[in-house]
């Protein structure tokens, strides 16, 4: 999905040839999926991206991130959007016996790496949803990393859009309003994104599930309340996102009926693939590339895929062997505050879905979507003071919900995964205790700005140096 392409300007023949592949290659998507045997008890396998900053010694970010990679040297790590974002990726995990042992020993090492090599360009890593130092004059072309994928989408968002800057507008502890002339604005959110294999037999109860499942997670996962200076919702990250490559749905309108970055339109009934063909019928092609027909891989379909940022994501991946896997990519939780906590909200997001998928019914239990998607936005603007639905009842604060009922559910559903008791405990005990104390990253920015002021220089220095110690946030002084 993140591959480079090698057209940077496209024509209606361009247009055209893609589409005619796109929908040919949706119809063998399906074949695929109706082709595929009952699941049997083999469990999925994991994999994850981290987002990070680069910033310098006085916290401003830093445009290196060619130079890190060359000192990184590992094929772990990629470039993102800004020159001041890189990607670092994790091998894939089998669920099961000491599985979140190895993800935590494989991350350690390499943040160790990412860190080492960060200071060799004079720099240091940061896992924030959003960095406070950031201002609007860092988010410019002259910040693009330079593939020609990235310079495609920028001229193709505003070909959609008739050259009209994208309009930043969102409402929270205070109102931030601003005007961007180019796709940079996305560049100023970073999260940690998990990918979870699944069978395509069952790979729409476990999208719902993760559609049900992400409102919970993300309020008690809050780390993203500041942006240019302003205090905003606990996770801005969601309606920066939304709005930074706004270019709508049907027709050639800058705003249509269906968003390209979304919580979704609704479950799934009996496929994936209904999500797919979503795709091909109410999204513009953005990205054209002369690919070679008849690809076995289905490369205009999953490049296609690839310009489509639901906050829960199918991916149609290729195997090293060359045969297809299907996951479900979860993109709303923040990168940080630390990587005990993003593998302990791992931990509540896996066993949560599966718990969902193991009861009956479609993978979504009685909650509603329109009740899942509202929950999602008021975890994303209130976190852990929102209040929320689950399984249709009456809202109830989110901090009570989890507690009481959702940690039951998710230690129910780490247990069918396989995951050790002591591996669940420890991972589900660290969100308990945030959860108790009240103290999500996103909180603790906020009470530490509320005992020393806006000085988001020195904020941004002090969560840098409680990250370093590891410790989960919950456990942060001011």
């Amino acid at each position: 999905m993140g591959e480079d392409i090698s057209e940077g300007r496209f024509t209606l023949e361009d247009y055209r040839r893609f589409a005619n592949c796109l929908e040919r290659e949706t119809e063998l998507l399906g074949h695929w999926l109706r082709s595929r045997e009952e699941p049997g008890c083999s469990r999925p396998r994991l994999g994850f991206e981290i987002e990070a900053w680069l910033i310098d010694q006085d916290c401003q970010p830093l445009p290196g991130n060619e130079a890190f990679l060359e000192a990184f040297d590992h094929p772990m790590a990629a470039l993102e959007l800004a020159q001041f974002n890189v990607e670092l990726n994790s091998s894939v995990f089998q669920t099961g016996t000491e599985c979140f042992c190895m993800v935590l020993e494989e991350l350690t090492e390499t943040l160790r790496r990412a860190r080492a090599a960060a200071e060799q360009i004079g720099g240091t890593l940061l896992m924030a949803g959003t960095l406070p130092t950031l201002l609007p004059e860092h988010l410019g072309l002259h910040h693009m990393s330079r593939r020609t994928r990235y310079q495609a989408l920028n001229s193709a968002v505003l070909e959609r859009r008739a050259q009209r800057p994208l309009r930043l507008e969102i409402e929270g502890r205070e109102h931030l309003r601003h005007q961007h002339t180019d796709v940079m604005l996305e560049a100023a959110a970073t999260s940690f994104q998990i990918h979870l294999e699944t069978q395509p037999t069952v790979a729409h109860r476990v999208y719902n599930a993760a559609l049900a499942a992400s409102a919970p997670v993300l309020a008690a996962s809050g780390n993203a309340p500041f942006l240019f200076g302003k205090l905003l919702w606990e996770e801005s990250r969601i309606p920066l996102f939304e709005q930074a490559v706004e270019v709508g749905g049907f027709g050639d309108s800058a705003r249509g009926p269906v968003r390209r970055v979304t919580f979704g339109s609704g479950y799934l009934r009996e496929s994936i693939l209904e999500a797919f063909e979503e795709n091909r019928q109410h999204f513009p092609i953005l990205l054209p590339s002369r690919l070679p027909e008849n690809d076995a891989t289905l490369a205009h379909l999953r490049l296609h895929n690839g310009t489509i940022w639901r906050w829960n994501r199918p991916i149609l991946g290729i195997d090293a062997d060359g045969s297809f896997n299907l996951r479900i990519e979860h993109r709303s939780l923040p990168a940080g505050p630390t990587l005990e906590d993003m593998l302990a909200n791992t931990a509540l997001l896996l066993g949560l879905i599966e718990h969902l998928v193991s009861q009956a019914g479609n993978g979504h239990g009685a909650l509603e979507f329109a009740s899942a998607r509202d929950n999602f936005y008021a975890a994303a603007r209130y976190g852990l003071r929102s209040r929320l639905r689950w399984e249709d009842r009456q809202p109830q604060p989110a901090r009570q919900l989890i507690l009481q009922r959702l940690l039951p559910c998710a230690a129910d559903g780490l247990d069918r995964l396989g995951i050790d008791g002591s591996e669940r405990d420890h991972l589900l005990g660290i969100v308990s205790a945030r959860v108790q104390s009240g103290q999500t990253g996103s909180i603790w920015q906020q009470r530490w700005v509320d005992r020393h002021g806006r000085d988001m220089k020195a904020l941004t220095r002090a969560y840098r140096d409680w990250q370093g110690t590891g410790l989960p946030v919950h456990n942060w002084s001011l």
